[in-house]
């Protein structure tokens, strides 16, 4: 497998143009135009040039192979990388403008259980352009360029868990934030992880101003572990304190995603349970009624009940909200997407494994 030119930072591409003898304006030339969403055979430079890129580079590191739109607007895409292996990706539709749901793995060895992404486990990381390239990918389906943005926000909850892809992840982060790039703040931009501990702490680190959020769906250290195996290697006290420390750090507030899950974790001592480890501090909660994955036997809570659950957080002095459910007909909402599809006239999964 080739290199990919979407790894590059600016800096980079001008001492790779520079090492192949070129003209020091190319290397904004071949920049803009990897921004821009284009192959290298689409970037308009000189012929000797794109033949010197192509013999170490991948033309383009991944392609749009189809798109599904939801009843609500919301998009579903199918991104083919170069080696073959199928990704996917969401852009929803706001008032304050488009918010993209990025992959960082292709799968996911976290094995949530009620999750789709984990079911054929890790098959490989993302590198930070094929990450990137998502983004630019979609920017341009949707009429977009890097001086008029079509994807305003981003958030990295597609498939696969970004703090165990720590290094492609934070070269992601550099790379999107770019001032000649594509230059998409890290205040619009969350990331969704399930709770490594020691990683949170490494993000603190990093300067970045992100939204974190974390995947909590239990206020109890024995039914977490239930749902998330990642739960037997950190504990809540464990995830709180990075939490503490990631506000410290950055003066951001963090968001606990807990997915409503019909008579596992929907319960009065759930509510008691969620009020005493997070009254006072410093978060969000995020209700989400759990979106059904098909291989999986989980319901999610009810509508009535679900507002029910929010009503008592907030009685109990918790800052709460109730996700809206969107992309569900497309199986393009939270904790659907997967590294693989199904094509529905022949019944063949056509992901590569």
């Amino acid at each position: 497998m080739k290199e990919i030119l979407a790894d590059y930072s600016l800096a980079e591409i001008e001492n790779l143009i520079k090492e192949l003898g070129e003209q020091k304006f190319r290397a904004e030339q071949v920049y803009q135009g990897i921004m821009n969403g284009k192959k290298i055979t689409e970037i308009n430079i000189p012929f000797l040039l794109r033949e010197k890129l192509l013999e170490k580079f991948e033309d383009c590191p991944l392609e749009i192979i189809e798109n599904f739109k939801s009843s609500d607007g919301t998009i579903k895409f199918l991104f083919k990388l170069s080696d073959g292996n199928i990704i996917e990706g969401v852009l929803m539709s706001y008032v304050y403008g488009n918010t993209q749901c990025v992959s960082t793995q292709v799968g996911c060895r976290m094995n949530c259980s009620f999750c789709a992404s984990g079911l054929n486990g890790l098959i490989r990381n993302l590198s930070s352009g094929e990450i990137l390239f998502q983004v630019l990918a979609v920017n341009k389906f949707a009429g977009g360029t890097v001086k008029d943005r079509k994807v305003t926000n981003i958030v990295l909850m597609g498939s696969g868990e970004p703090l165990d892809n720590y290094d492609n992840v934070v070269k992601f982060l550099k790379n999107i934030n770019a001032e000649k790039g594509i230059n998409i703040s890290t205040r619009n931009i969350s990331l969704s992880t399930c709770g490594i501990a020691n990683k949170i702490y490494d993000l603190a680190e990093e300067g970045f101003s992100l939204n974190l959020t974390i995947s909590l769906h239990s206020a109890f250290d024995e039914e977490r572990k239930k749902i998330m195996p990642i739960a037997n290697a950190f504990s809540i006290e464990q995830i709180l304190k990075a939490c503490d420390y990631y506000f410290l750090k950055t003066k951001r507030r963090y968001i606990f995603e807990y997915s409503l899950i019909k008579g596992k974790n929907d319960g009065d001592k759930d509510i008691e349970g969620l009020t005493k480890l997070l009254r006072g501090r410093p978060c969000h909660i995020n209700l989400i009624r759990l979106n059904e994955v098909k291989e999986k036997n989980m319901t999610g809570t009810d509508k009535k009940e679900a507002y029910r659950f929010l009503g008592e957080l907030e009685k109990n002095g918790l800052s709460a909200s109730l996700r809206r459910q969107i992309g569900t007909d497309i199986e393009g909402a939270c904790g659907q997407l997967r590294a693989s599809y199904i094509d529905g006239s022949t019944g063949e999964n056509l992901s590569k494994e």
